[in-house]
């Protein structure tokens, strides 16, 4: 009896651990993500190391993609050099990293129209909310991945990290 209670017990166990890792957090022990390029036009997100492409993912924009970003609620993603300046690990788009925008410069363009620039533009995964069958650029102006993807962005990339978002 004791024999069937210890090999029920050790299935058991085995069935849990077979399980595997259902966590979104990731580790990483590569190179050191020194930049992150966005193109836009190309709808591609590339995490460098100096020169060297680690890795390089298909992305969605805002639902207005064309031009740089300007005012609150544009659906634009904004153009020019940014940084990571924070991340949320219960971001209702499974995670985010946060893009430093706006800078100076977006400020004084929306003052200049008594308007906001907005902000909180984040590089994010998709989320249970995510519907199939939502155009490619569905965001209010932030640049979304696979929720797969963004626990490896997640994972790869520190704060501070620059960004640069080309047309």
């Amino acid at each position: 009896m004791n024999l069937i209670k210890v090999l029920a017990t050790l299935a058991l166990v085995l069935a849990i651990a077979g399980c595997g890792n259902n966590s979104k957090f990731r580790s990483y022990d590569g190179p050191e993500v020194t930049q992150l390029m966005l193109f836009k036009e190309q709808r591609q997100l590339y995490l460098m190391h100096g020169q060297q492409t680690l890795k390089k993912y298909d992305v969605g924009l805002g639902f207005a993609p064309e031009g740089h970003k300007r005012v609150e609620g544009d659906g634009r993603t904004p153009e020019g050099y940014y940084y990571i300046d924070k991340r949320n690990p219960n971001s209702k788009y499974h995670l985010s990293i946060g893009i430093s925008y706006p800078n100076p410069q977006d400020v004084e363009v929306a003052r200049s129209m008594n308007l906001s620039p907005g902000g909180n533009i984040f590089i994010h995964g998709r989320g249970p909310l995510y519907r199939r069958g939502l155009p490619d650029d569905w965001t209010a102006g932030c640049i979304s991945v696979k929720d797969k993807e963004i626990e490896q962005i997640y994972a790869m990339v520190e704060d501070g990290t620059p960004i640069a978002i080309y047309p």
